[in-house]
């Protein structure tokens, strides 16, 4: 298995024109390692850092955060291979980190007993790499042998090397894939399924591959057999091999056609070529179980004369879903099969179920349920005296965060977090299909929350749709306007803002005063596929009237003030922190604008933006070009006003989200003459995540500047 955030009266709205793509300023810094490029970042760092590092309080913030980081009694989190547990390992000792193992009833001691598989320092060190740790994607049934997923400097792209989990070694003259965004899983003991880069032609226009191909044990890449070919327009085209308790295999591959809509085939012994299911193009599958596969929707289905709602979870015979590949489905095919797919979840009225969170074992199938932002863990298990689903759920915390962790390879076994914003995680394990199970690990706490408190509003707005919005902050706090606060966001691709425990956030800003907000705006999956899909495309300006309408209605409480409050994003969130810059720079006192979109008339030309067109829209077509250009940051930034003094960061070596964005944002406030913070670290790729001290670094200058900023 794989191992694998004032008052409307003073409102300024932007209205900027719109600029083709060869008329974008500041393009040169596109070019993301050129000798002017570099020159510019090496310039930009070095007015940031005397202001950042050279701050009295930095060195103490670094240090708190670097503590937190590679604490040695944090939770190791555990995944499943055969019927050991592995874990992936960082702290002051191991930058890079270690693979390592031990045996499960070892795990649930208070000191495991750890084995080291694969060191990564030792290996950057032997051969002179910037490696940092991908993952793995270990052989089924035997358990044996591993794909390790190696990245220079943080990159989503990666070498792919076998590893032998017995000698511990990298197999001489075994599976060895050139670094490229690629998409691997194991055919069968001796053969890969694969996509990537093949050559000239084969990757999409967002850079992924689109030819699928099958490679044997001992042939090299120009020798891989092509089983499937989808379109240089497709986000990507990506294998996948499911397998149930019984021995069936079912290979699927999936053809991205945007970020969201997805044609999925299989792939069948005997068969020349792969056969489409007749699945919604907005689904998606989580496993096969009895011959079934569990899919969650996105979007109605009708599917032989019933209709399933968006949301909804369920249970569908494969034979049913290839039927239209045989023979067109007869006019009584509700009669022929009157349970065409179970339902095993249709959530309800402010309920989500999320879809990164459901997973199946051998008899049972696991999946989060949020209500109203708060979580639980719902089990569904296949009754043989009733001959149908049923549901039970986990009892736990109240206002959490759940999540599924790791499910094992054979059986029933899993292991689950719960959290809160002041509680800190709990890793429990059931270790089998009955609804039972223990706390193992406890994360100790990080920060004093004695005198915290945490509160669920609703703001109002533009439109009249109620935002809801959790507060963290001190009992009994003054309603002045005085607070330190810190608002945080999403609002993008059905992603969800839910109440984590974050040591970070706690140590950092909690404990020294500061109260932290986070909105569930719309564009997340906090209630479902309806809610990220309000803010879609055209009507992505609700997310942001979503974030302003917090903002306002926290100041209206008078938990805090504009000279008080500052906001936080990345990536998409990124974007976000550029419209409020731009829309609202009334409301804000500090902006921190992290790996970020924020060209959005060129986003679609800058690896890997072509794939999210399904988020945005696409700026080629004048009429989405006209509502991209209303928001777009980077084109709204005009002379004459008073923007926030933003602090702006990316990576060098984020192939996810194109460094140029941030890098042209800051150039076009500097030619304002508007101030700004600006540093790029030159490593660590979008997750920020590469090393530990390089992390602590980075959290540390973003709180130097949070703390100068409103609590000075």
């Amino acid at each position: 298995m794989k191992f694998s955030a004032f008052l409307a009266a003073a409102a300024v709205l932007v209205a900027a024109p719109v600029l083709a793509a060869t008329e974008t300023p500041f393009e040169w810094l596109e070019q993301v390692g050129s000798a002017r490029s570099m020159d510019w970042v090496k310039a930009e760092n070095a007015k940031t850092l005397p202001v950042l590092t050279g701050d009295a309080r930095f060195a103490a913030l670094q240090a708190e955060a670097l503590k937190i980081l590679s604490a040695r009694d944090r939770i190791a989190t555990p995944a499943f291979v055969g019927d050991q547990v592995f874990n992936f390992w960082q702290d002051a000792t191991h930058v890079r980190g270690i693979w390592r193992r031990t045996s499960l009833a070892s795990y649930r001691t208070a000191e495991p007993q750890w084995e080291t598989v694969l060191d990564l320092d030792a290996l950057a060190t032997a051969e002179h790499a910037n490696w940092i740790w991908k993952g793995a994607d270990c052989r089924p049934v035997t358990h044996d042998r591993c794909l390790v997923e190696l990245s220079n400097g943080g990159k989503d792209a990666v070498e792919i090397r076998e590893f032998d989990l017995k000698t511990k070694t990298f197999v001489d003259g075994g599976f060895r894939l050139s670094e490229s965004k690629q998409t691997v899983s194991w055919l069968d003991a001796d053969t890969l399924i694969l996509t990537r880069d093949w050559g000239p032609g084969t990757t999409t226009e967002s850079g992924y591959g689109f030819v699928v191909k099958t490679l044997k044990r001992g042939q090299t890449l120009d020798q891989a057999v092509e089983v499937f070919r989808g379109d240089m327009k497709d986000v990507s085209a990506s294998p996948r091999v499911l397998r149930d308790a019984d021995g069936r295999r079912m290979v699927l591959i999936d053809r991205g056609l945007d970020f969201f809509n997805s044609a999925l085939f299989v792939l069948r012994d005997g068969k020349a070529a792969p056969e489409q299911l007749d699945l919604p193009h907005r689904s998606s599958v989580h496993g096969y179980i009895h011959g079934q596969l569990v899919v969650s929707l996105q979007e109605d289905w009708t599917f032989r004369g019933r209709t399933f709602p968006a949301g909804a979870l369920l249970a569908v015979d494969v034979p049913d879903l290839l039927l239209q590949q045989s023979r067109a489905a007869p006019a009584n095919a509700d009669v022929l099969s009157p349970s065409p797919a179970e339902v095993l979840y249709l959530p309800k009225a402010r309920q989500a179920l999320d879809r990164d969170q459901i997973a199946v074992t051998d008899n049972r199938v696991v999946a989060i349920l949020y209500d109203n932002v708060r979580g639980s863990l719902l089990s569904f298990n296949r009754s043989t005296l009733h001959d149908r689903w049923e549901q039970e759920t986990y009892p736990g915390l109240a206002n959490a965060a759940v999540n599924i962790v790791s499910t094992a390879d054979e059986g029933d076994g899993l292991f689950y977090s719960e959290e809160g914003f002041t509680t800190p995680t709990k890793l429990l394990f059931a270790p089998t299909a009955a609804i039972t199970s223990t706390v193992v690990k406890t994360l100790p706490a990080r920060f004093d929350a004695s005198n915290l408190m945490v509160e669920q509003h609703e703001a109002t707005s533009k439109d009249g749709t109620k935002i809801p919005y959790f507060i963290v902050t001190k009992k009994g706090h003054s309603h002045d306007g005085s607070n330190p606060t810190l608002l945080h966001a999403y609002g993008g691709f059905q992603l969800s803002k839910l109440p984590v425990y974050d040591p970070i956030v706690g140590k950092l800003w909690l404990e020294r005063g500061g109260t932290y907000l986070v909105a569930n705006i719309r564009g997340g999956g906090e209630f479902g596929p309806a809610w990220h899909e309000a803010a879609l495309k055209a009507n992505r300006q609700r997310a942001y009237d979503d974030y302003f309408a917090v903002a306002e209605d926290a100041i209206r409480r008078g938990l805090t003030s504009p000279r008080r409050l500052g906001a936080y994003g990345r990536s998409n969130g990124g974007l976000l922190m550029g419209v409020a810059m731009t829309q609202r720079p009334d409301l804000w006192n500090a902006v921190v604008v992290e790996s970020p979109l924020l060209d959005m008339m060129r986003y679609h030309l800058l690896p890997a933006g072509a794939s999210w067109i399904g988020e945005y829209g696409d700026p080629t077509i004048p009429a989405e070009a006209a509502w991209i250009a209303r928001y777009s940051p980077f084109q709204a930034l005009k002379p004459g006003v008073k923007y926030p003094l933003a602090y702006i960061t990316t990576s060098t070596k984020d192939d996810r989200v194109h460094p140029g964005h941030a890098r042209k944002f800051a150039a076009r406030l500097g030619e304002l003459g508007s101030p700004y913070l600006y540093y790029e670290n030159t490593d660590g790729g979008h997750a920020n995540g590469a090393d530990p001290a390089a992390n602590a670094r980075r959290w540390g200058m973003h709180y130097t500047y949070l703390t100068r900023q409103l609590m000075d």
